[in-house]
């Protein structure tokens, strides 16, 4: 029998995992990050305690080590199948033995195995891991540690159900079993304006007077429910910067780690003449996630917007702010996808109209997320001449076959940008960060408190930015200096974001001595050239965190490289990863970290209980899962998730999984809000009582089944007589027709952007006076006899727009410089005159400049 002390899992089984404590040092944009898991064996068998956790994507894996009483052991990087008989033979010979693996299938995910645990004792576990802090639009430098680890959907034929991949053991965060704590300690030549987080901190504290020093902490209590984001914010923006680190004194010089290594920071600045312009011209294409899991809140909270309709209120924003000219299409995507046009379209008020409606009526209806497949469908149409493809990614990252994914966008980065949005808690960084790294775009993570609509629009405006092309990057250092460059060449440059360079340097090396690196490019036919200056002189106290960043950057390049069609057949790539993993102690795909205790005396005795250490999830996803452990052999595959799922419930009511579009107050919401959606259709198979209903999910927490339908008329007679046979709440019993419909609360400036023509223009109708606060009579009649009613309406809603929504105005300042543009081709009389009138008709006080008239 089991002895139940101490925490137990939702199944009733101890967790051996009782603390997570976690310390993160943040230099400038780099962060060095130290786990330490806290084991305790509270049972009276011997124990294997087996932990899937997510890590980031681009984290550089450097240390692993394990203190048991007063004996520290540090684990050694081998390949990984042996690091795993290592471990094996261990545990079969009674010893304590430590495995950290990577996933086969995607970097974010890490495997960890605590091996022959005795009765009664306990195991202190250290993770360190180093990775760059990316910069987000508004300057600020994200991190994120990943608290959340959700189902990652394995499509079928994906090789998912094979070696390396294995069920992961997760709970609802609010029943986590184990404790977070977290501190962070950040430091910059710069002062350290401000951090912020979607969890609760105690107040930030300077450690000195220039505050270029700074520490805070997670408020106690932290619930698993989020990732634990920190967003920092230097006082004077990013400058270009190189460090350069001397070499590993054991290591042997001509070696990555003997030799030193230098890191480039790179922010190019764009000519203005340049920037201000926005290309008119393009192919855009939006893939958006419909899976299950995009019906979930945007931050957990059940009030707030669900993702998806969210996202549709995004593509609203988008579609609206479209150059005339261009051509677009719109693909959706779970385990089958779906798209609008059968191929991309020119942008016009019908085919805009066309496509808002279909947006409309999208939900989190189909299924799994299986994004390879329309990806490859966007990468096989043929481009459209003149019209660069530019491809916008939403999901919630949830995928079980990520390299595939990436390894797609590098194959046809030639042809296209890839703009790519992570939406919630624990999406997959590694997926979202992949993908617009190797399809030459930009990523945003949504999360927490984070609406959508901002991010999405700077995405767009570096979309329309003049793609650079032709960059290269020449160095010009001492004579008895050479580089070997480590870093992937440069694809993509956007204003005001960094690109990362590393470089061995060899050769006799004088600290007095400089160097110069040069980034050449042309933009909009324009080519320009920024130059960065350094130091050869080491810099001090960063240990060989620059070497591990440098090795992780190199063994991802020849990781990609092995995965190619001509090298799957080669193991010389897969040696050199190995080779470079083992020398540089950073872990990777091939590789593992183990240890093993060969001083604990006697074997111990007694037969091994395995215990699954429960991840935390989000909300409830009753999804196929796969995730990398060596217990794969043990896992069962839940491929039948995947189908139509059927089950009986009382009185032949029979439910089958769908979701219809949430109703969560955007632009798109339509009827009222219920708990559970239905479409009922008559069985064929059933007798005359039965009805079959098509529903999401149903809820169990009350016992209680509650129906109700989403659109008039949609429970026919048939229906009707089951309706007394499944309990409803009175609110719920009644059809719409008997309460009218709910008007849930729309966004006003959606209620505006909406109205707006693919041209540019509002029509002067009542649906925009009602938006803009007034009557179609007060808008009618200041209106300038001179001036026709397309060109006043236009003009208001611009004076709208700056009057009352100037704390969005990154939303819509696309649309409204489309707006703009069409008012000025109109050459209207009496301009002056109207935007004095829409002034005192709007209550505001908006001048002509400031509306770019």
């Amino acid at each position: 029998m089991v002895n139940c002390c101490g925490l137990l899992t939702v199944q009733k089984e101890p967790v051996p995992l009782k603390s997570v404590d976690v310390e993160l040092e943040v230099r400038d944009h780099v962060a060095t990050v130290v786990s330490t898991l806290n084991y305790e064996n509270k049972e009276d068998k011997p124990l294997e305690a087996v932990f899937v956790f997510p890590l980031p994507g681009d984290a550089a894996v450097c240390h692993f080590s394990a203190k048991l009483r007063q004996t520290q052991i540090v684990a050694e990087v081998k390949e990984k199948q042996k690091a795993r008989e290592d471990y094996d033979d261990a545990l079969s010979s009674g010893q304590q033995a430590f495995l950290l693996e990577e996933s086969e299938q995607s970097p974010d995910i890490f495997s960890m195995s605590v091996g022959c645990l005795p009765p009664g004792e306990s195991a202190s576990i250290r993770l360190e891991y180093v990775t760059e802090l990316s910069v987000q639009a508004d300057d600020g430098l994200r991190f994120c540690l990943p608290a959340v680890l959700n189902p990652r959907y394995q499509p079928q034929g994906s090789g998912g159900s094979g070696s390396g991949n294995a069920k992961v053991t997760s709970t609802p965060a609010s029943l986590v079993p184990y404790t977070l704590s977290f501190s962070a300690q950040v430091s910059s030549p710069r002062p350290v304006s401000r951090i912020e987080s979607g969890c609760s901190l105690d107040p930030l504290q300077y450690l000195n007077s220039e505050q270029t020093k700074a520490t805070i902490k997670l408020a106690a209590g932290h619930k698993f429910d989020r990732d634990v984001e920190l967003l920092i914010y230097y006082k004077d923006a990013h400058q270009p910067t190189a460090v350069v680190e001397t070499g590993e004194t054991s290591a042997k010089l001509g070696t990555l780690m003997g030799d030193p290594v230098v890191m480039l920071s790179l922010y190019p600045e764009f000519p203005q003449a340049v920037m201000s312009s926005v290309a008119s011209c393009g192919e855009f294409v939006f893939l958006l996630d419909r899976s299950g899991s995009m019906g979930q809140s945007m931050n957990n909270s059940k009030t707030n917007q669900t993702r998806i309709s969210s996202a549709r209120d995004t593509l609203l924003l988008l579609l609206k702010s479209l150059p005339v000219g261009c051509y677009f299409n719109i693909y959706s995507f779970g385990s089958s996808y779906e798209h609008i046009f059968p191929k991309s379209v020119e942008y016009s008020q019908q085919t805009m109209e066309e496509a808002l409606k279909k947006v409309g009526e999208m939900g989190s209806n189909l299924g799994g997320t299986e994004i390879l497949r329309p990806l490859q469908h966007i990468y096989n149409q043929p481009c459209i001449q003149n019209q660069p493809r530019q491809v916008f990614v939403f999901t919630d990252g949830e995928v079980g076959n990520t390299k595939q994914v990436i390894d797609l966008a590098k194959q046809n980065s030639h042809a296209h940008r890839c703009f790519s949005f992570g939406i919630g808690e624990g999406v997959s960084s590694a997926l979202i960060n992949g993908l617009a790294k190797e399809g030459g775009g930009h990523a945003q993570f949504i999360a927490g408190t984070d609406r959508m609509q901002p991010k999405v629009m700077q995405s767009l405006r570096y979309a329309l930015q003049p793609a650079v092309v032709d960059i290269s990057v020449t160095w010009d250092m001492p004579k008895d200096v050479s580089v070997t460059v480590l870093s992937p060449p440069i694809t993509a440059l956007f204003q005001g974001q960094r690109s990362l360079v590393y470089a061995r340097l060899s050769g006799q090396i004088s600290e007095a001595a400089e160097g110069c690196v040069t980034v050449k490019y042309s933009l909009a036919g324009h080519p320009t050239q920024n130059q960065l200056q350094f130091s050869l002189k080491p810099a001090e106290d960063t240990g060989l965190t620059v070497h591990r960043l440098a090795a992780r950057t190199l063994i991802r390049c020849l990781e990609m490289e092995q995965r190619g069609p001509r090298q799957q057949q080669d193991d010389s790539v897969k040696k050199k990863v190995v080779e470079l993993s083992v020398q540089s102690g950073v872990s990777s795909a091939f590789t593992a970290f183990i240890a093993v205790n060969k001083d604990n005396g006697e074997a111990i005795q007694g037969p091994l209980v395995r215990r699954n250490v429960p991840t935390a999830r989000r909300m409830a996803c009753a999804r196929p899962l796969s995730v990398p452990s060596r217990l794969a052999h043990h896992c069962e595959m839940m491929r039948s998730a995947r189908k139509t799922t059927t089950s009986y419930v009382p009185n032949s009511v029979q439910m089958h999984s769908r979701a219809l579009p949430e109703s969560s107050g955007g632009i798109f919401s339509m009827g009222c809000q219920a708990l559970m959606r239905s479409e009922c259709i008559e069985s064929k198979s059933s007798g005359p009582d039965s009805v079959q209903m098509d529903s999401m999910a149903l809820p169990v927490s009350t016992g209680k089944m509650r129906l109700q339908s989403f659109k008039r008329g949609i429970l026919g007679s048939k229906a009707k007589k089951t309706e007394s046979r499944v309990e409803e709440s009175k609110s719920e019993s009644k059809s719409e027709s008997e309460c009218g419909p709910c008007q849930p609360s729309m966004d006003p400036l959606l209620q505006v952007v909406s109205l707006q023509k693919a041209s540019g223009s509002w029509d002067l109708v009542p649906a925009l006076a009602t938006a803009l606060g007034k009557t179609s009579e007060e808008m009618k009649k200041p209106k300038p006899a001179s001036v026709n009613q397309e060109v006043w309406a236009t003009i208001l809603s611009l004076i709208w727009l700056h009057g009352f929504k100037i704390d969005a105005q990154e939303e819509w300042e696309l649309l409204a410089r489309k707006a703009v543009s069409w008012v000025c081709a109109q050459n209207s009389p009496c301009v002056n005159e109207c935007v004095e009138a829409g002034n005192a008709l709007l209550g505001c006080q908006v001048q002509k400049d400031a509306l770019g008239l």
